[in-house]
């Protein structure tokens, strides 16, 4: 054991020590042999009754597995409240395996567990098996899990981050007070809670039904435009079409309005003319919803 300062600098180390042993994502054995926990006290695992005494029934290292098993059911526990969609879609021990290769792959790091699934969208990507079967088929459930976890997440960032609440955004007033030049040229500043996500099944409906205990079957496949934001302190999501999802991506993205509109236009070979109608709503719509902090005039 390190020579320390007073007592009270010994105790902070022993803590210090224990928690590097029981969060060790290997396991208690892993952690005792590990760098972090010899650089705090060299010892190894036939010397750990040195600090850990062992019980009448169990010895030192299966005292501190309790811990280390409490710690990690606590961390699935976590996960399971932020992914209870894809938790009911692939079943209770499948969650688990999941669960447990993550929690090896991405270990805790943060003061915060609302980071404690920042990386599981990622890491079903990078874990996902090798789709055999032709591309023209379409997505697959691999997709449709992957999604499900992505969307979850996002509502967890939505909700946990900035938004709109205590501040100004532009309304259908500020929209309709424009004359048609400066409408063209000016640009929007997004809320920093809206997010765009372009889906390939239609998982906000699917979570929906399973966070209402519905029972919900698995989807068809349907292209699906997902808008994300915040009102009130509430998540809230809306899908819209194609050309409108565009329209929104471009203006989030920077464009000006007659730009933005310009390029779905072209996208989706449409006649301007013939979107005035649909624009107007959108505006109308997405000022309602708050989507847009502001409106920038072209100087």
């Amino acid at each position: 054991m390190t020579t320390q300062e007073s007592p009270f600098d010994e105790l902070d180390a022993l803590q210090l020590w224990m928690q590097t042993v029981i969060t060790h994502p290997a396991g208690v054995k892993a952690g005792v042999a590990s760098k972090n926990a010899n650089q705090i006290f060299d010892m190894r695992e036939a010397e750990i009754e040195r600090v850990i005494q062992p019980s009448e029934t169990l010895s030192a290292i299966q005292r501190l597995e309790i811990y280390s098993n409490a710690y990690f059911a606590r961390l699935s526990s976590c996960l399971l409240d932020e992914f209870p969609a894809f938790a009911y879609a692939v079943g209770d021990t499948a969650f688990q395996a999941f669960a447990s290769e993550y929690l090896q792959t991405f270990p805790s790091n943060s003061y915060t567990l609302s980071a404690l699934g920042r990386s599981f969208p990622s890491f079903l990507r990078a874990t996902r098996p090798a789709d055999l079967s032709f591309e023209s088929l379409g997505p697959t459930w691999a997709d449709f899990l992957i999604e499900l976890a992505t969307v979850e997440r996002v509502y967890s960032e939505v909700f946990d981050g900035p938004g709109i609440e205590h501040e100004r955004v532009a309304d259908p007033q500020d929209f309709a007070s424009l004359s048609v030049v400066q409408w063209l040229g000016a640009r929007l500043t997004p809320a920093p809670c809206l997010r765009l996500v372009q889906l390939s099944y239609p998982v906000h409906e699917y979570i929906t039904d399973v966070r209402r205990g519905r029972n919900p079957q698995t989807p068809a496949p349907s292209k699906t435009y997902l808008v994300i934001t915040r009102r009130n302190y509430l998540v809230r999501r809306s899908a819209v079409g194609e050309s409108e999802f565009g329209l929104l991506t471009a203006l989030a993205n920077g464009l000006t309005v007659g730009d933005g509109v310009a390029y779905v236009a072209q996208q989706n070979q449409s006649d301007i003319d013939a979107l005035e109608f649909e624009l107007s709503q959108w505006f109308r719509n997405w000022a309602e919803a708050g989507y847009f902090r502001q409106i920038v005039l072209a100087s």
